[in-house]
């Protein structure tokens, strides 16, 4: 632990109360009796893997980093939500925001939000599936649209920084693990669904099971065809993936295939006062396009492989790695008439090869129990994208970069006594960028722009964790942590990394340099659990410095003033008996600036309030069961005001209500998601305030109303 680092949590005194009372505690912990750890799922995630049951009564895992808030959400509750969307889904975890665009189809292009990063959520959220990271080294983000919902069997959602030593990069706001199912242990059997609903939706969704001996296999697949709520929304998805698992007592392997392809039209923001004239959009015709020609189509192929093997007893020794390369066309075009006259076109490949060796070892440590996670992650991400006006024409850039990351990281977990564990770890990791661009101003569009200067950096940065855990008896414990963890630009973010014009709009060179942000983070809190009550609630507050922002009106990205994040996260569940169950939860976020021209001001799209409810009852002996969810948000800011001088986004909620019924083989169900019809938005540009009339002036992205979806299925 550096000295700087050490400081800071010395200035906070009951961190430096916690440590030195571990360092005492630990003085005297090798007369208490040795208490057995929870296992590691080495498998699926690099969390803890202790016990505890779901809010239908089903058993689950409880995942978690030693001192840290965490949540999961069962393959039950997924199959039973009403949510159309994945991200939808986890928004329902308090501390999560979702920030949609494009109409909100099936959350696609949708991101996810932990703890109030804004318009940089989907970086600061670092998300994995079965404990691979997803997070790509682009700015894209992961489209969860693209992941079959029926092959989920959790998610892992842990918040604040501290899975920044498990896994690295990305890990500021949290880190959301999606733990997809496989054929080992289940009967064999194949599930056919369809179904239709409104906007034209046709879908359809199957999976099947297999499992003889030692061996076992999975297969999930889904199509889904909409017009979209939105002019210009049409939206096609194709998702498919397969898992070939060996198991036996102290050896396993496993092959794992995905793939997807997806279309999807960009309708653009709805003004509320249109170019050139006093019309507002938003209010006329807030299913209109402003950009009706414009589209983005992505296809992605994904290959993992690894194996499990027992060394010793309570040592195991885990290997995977896996290639995964996503393919991204886009067209962006000027004019609302045909024929559309091209602006830019985007063709772009991402190819990222990896390799994640680990040790897991659950040895007692000077008689004490203790668990260990050590091992080596590397990444070689390889990203070309063709930018010519046109497609087909002659690029005016062609962006070519290459990053290496090499991570070694050590995380502990001690019982220093039966009712009380502590844990630390860190990480180092070695990241290497090479950065060209190809500029050719002779190409269309060339004359008005500019190149990139060539970057070559190497950087060190490292994450740390110091977390503790005490149970007083059955039913409450505490928990506290502090960690430091770190981001490094995306490429976009280095593509897009300063003004292209001078203040005269002459082009001026650019280079694809950006500081790398850090944060520091601190959290405490306590889970109760009371007969049929369960909470957990803690209190985090979160220092970062060299943010990474992009400005949407100039288009460049920049390293923001040092900014905070502070709040509160509740959950509940009262589980009423095995056939009716409530949920709830609320959020308190606050993210603010603290030094530099905008100090005190709220940092834009982060809604300070938060809360969600839910009820799941078995009517009647699963013939007939309810699910209901209602999520509420405050207002939050527009993009691009940092000086909070215009309106905000207004405070909204959703109710969404599910009807479904098993018998026999045969399964349906009938979903009425924003049962209300509220017309709402959780996005928006605002213009920036030069003059009282730019007050209330500001492209919103309008998400649809009133929907209905009706599917039925069958089990073989």
């Amino acid at each position: 632990m550096n000295a700087r680092y050490k400081s800071r949590l010395l200035r906070r005194p009951a961190l430096a109360a916690f440590l030195l009372a571990s360092t005492a505690i630990f003085a005297v912990a090798h007369a208490q009796a040795p208490q057995q750890l929870p296992q590691i799922n080495v498998d699926a995630t690099r969390l803890y893997d202790g016990g505890t049951t779901g809010v239908d009564g089903s058993s689950a895992p409880a995942l978690r980093i030693v001192g840290a808030a965490t949540s999961v959400i069962t393959r039950q509750e997924i199959a039973g939500s009403p949510a159309q969307s994945i991200q939808d889904i986890i928004a329902q975890v308090p501390g999560v925001q979702v920030r949609t665009l494009f109409g909100g189809v099936d959350g696609a292009r949708s991101s996810v939000d932990l703890r109030g990063y804004g318009a940089a959520g989907s970086s600061n959220t670092l998300i994995l599936i079965n404990g691979r990271r997803l997070t790509d080294f682009d700015l894209q983000g992961v489209d969860l649209a693209a992941i079959p919902r029926d092959s989920i069997e959790r998610i892992e959602v842990t918040r604040g920084n501290s899975g920044a030593v498990l896994y690295g990069d990305n890990a500021v706001g949290g880190v959301i693990n999606i733990v997809t199912r496989t054929g080992a242990g289940l009967p064999n059997q194949a599930r056919i669904e369809g179904g239709f609903g409104s906007f034209q939706r046709r879908e359809g969704n199957g999976s099947a099971t297999v499992s003889s001996g030692p061996y076992s296999a999975a297969i999930f697949g889904n199509i889904v065809d909409t017009d979209g709520y939105r002019q210009n929304n049409t939206y096609r998805q194709r998702n498919g993936s397969g898992e070939i698992r060996y198991t036996t007592p102290d050896f396993s392997a496993f092959l794992n295939l995905s793939g997807d392809d997806q279309h999807l039209g960009l309708p653009g923001g709805r003004s509320t006062r249109e170019f050139g004239t006093n019309i507002n959009q938003l209010a006329t015709n807030r299913r209109g396009a402003a950009t009706p020609f414009d589209y983005g189509d992505q296809q992605g192929l994904n290959a993992t492989a690894g194996f499990t093997k027992n060394l010793w007893n309570g040592g195991d020794l885990i290997v995977d790695g896996g290639v995964r390369q996503k393919n991204q066309q886009a067209g962006f075009f000027f004019g609302t008439v045909p024929p559309p006259v091209p602006g830019n076109y985007v063709d772009t490949d991402l190819t990222t090869y990896s390799i994640t060796p680990r040790l897991s070892i659950t040895n007692p440590l000077f008689g004490l129990p203790s668990r260990i996670l050590t091992g080596i992650d590397y990444y070689d991400a390889n990203y070309k994208s063709n930018r010519p006006q046109a497609q087909g024409g002659l690029p005016v850039h062609i962006y070519d970069l290459q990053q290496q990351s090499l991570g070694a990281y050590w995380q502990q977990t001690v019982g220093i006594l039966s009712t009380t564990d502590v844990s630390y770890g860190g990480r180092i990791q070695r990241i290497s960028l090479d950065a060209r661009d190809t500029f050719n101003p002779l190409a269309p569009g060339g004359f008005f722009d500019s190149g990139h200067a060539p970057l070559n950096t190497n950087e060190t940065q490292h994450a740390l964790h110091a977390g503790f855990e005490h149970r007083f008896n059955q039913n409450i414990a505490v928990f506290g942590r502090a960690a430091r963890a770190f981001r490094t630009p995306n490429v976009d973010e280095r593509v897009a990394s300063g003004p292209a014009f001078d203040a005269f709009f002459n082009p001026i060179p650019q280079t694809f340099g950006l500081r790398t942000q850090t944060s520091y983070d601190y959290e405490g809190g306590f889970r109760l659990k009371a007969g049929i009550l369960e909470v957990q609630s803690s209190v985090y507050d979160t220092y970062l410095k060299n943010e990474l922002q992009f400005n949407p009106v100039t288009f460049f990205n920049r390293n923001l003033d040092p900014t905070r994040r502070y709040g509160s996260e509740t959950s509940a569940t009262l589980r009423i008996d095995p056939n009716l169950a409530f949920r709830g939860g609320i959020a308190l976020t606050r993210a603010v600036f603290r030094e530099g021209p905008f100090k005190g001001n709220d940092v834009p799209l982060v809604s300070p309030l938060t809360a969600s409810a839910g009820v799941t009852w078995n009517i009647w002996q699963r013939y007939l069961v309810l699910d209901a969810t209602a999520r509420y948000w405050s207002q939050r800011r527009f993009d691009n005001d940092q000086s909070n001088l215009q309106t905000k986004i207004p405070a909204n909620g959703t109710v969404d209500l599910k009807l479904s019924g098993e018998y026999d083989r045969l399964f349906w169900s009938f979903t009425v998601n924003n049962l209300f019809d509220t017309k709402y938005y959780d996005y928006g540009i605002a213009r920036v305030v030069t003059a009282p009339a730019d007050v209330g002036v500001f492209n919103a992205y309008p998400l649809p109303g009133r929907t209905f979806l009706l599917k039925a299925g069958f089990k073989l």
